[in-house]
């Protein structure tokens, strides 16, 4: 199962990133793990300048934008 984290605390860009990693996974007919880390601590340990930010299988993919459902669905797809 792939591990995927949205980092951020809680705002509507963060929350529209894990709603498309949802859609995205679903439409990769991929088994996820989705977890929202909004601990800025946990966040800060990923070499992440702004928030939202994505990781999948503990790499850093995006940060700092809202990606499109393409690329994490490419993203998601690669790891598995």
């Amino acid at each position: 199962m792939i591990e995927v984290k949205v980092l951020g605390p809680g705002c509507a860009r963060c929350k529209r990133v894990e709603q498309l990693t949802r859609e995205a996974a679903a439409e990769a007919g991929v088994q996820a793990n989705i977890v929202h880390v909004y601990d800025m601590s946990a966040i800060l340990a990923y070499p992440i300048v702004s928030t939202p930010g994505l990781v999948i299988n503990e790499k850093l993919v995006s940060s700092g934008r809202i990606p499109q459902k393409d690329e994490i669905v490419a993203w998601l797809k690669e790891a598995k």
